[in-house]
């Protein structure tokens, strides 16, 4: 794996262990598409350092299991501005 690749996916790591970001907010900080976040923290992480990658699977695990009360309060407010 390139160099400059193992930098970035470690550094993304690092901003979601750090921050609790999603994907989506990660792409955005990073200005990367969201499938290049996600194969870097759910593929090329783990090969990389496997502690880190678990720490990250633990989020992606919970961003999972709430992201539809978070599209719910996100379609809540939309209309609420309305």
């Amino acid at each position: 794996m390139n160099n400059n690749i193992s930098k970035r996916v470690i550094k993304e790591a690092q901003h979601m262990i750090d921050t609790k970001d999603t994907i989506r907010s990660i792409a955005n900080t990073y200005n990367i598409s969201k499938s290049t976040v996600h194969k870097d923290l759910s593929e090329r992480l783990i090969d990389l350092d496997k502690n880190l990658s678990n720490s990250v699977n633990e989020i992606l695990k919970e961003h999972l299991e709430v992201r539809h009360i978070r599209g719910g309060e996100v379609t809540r407010q939309k209309y609420k501005k309305r």
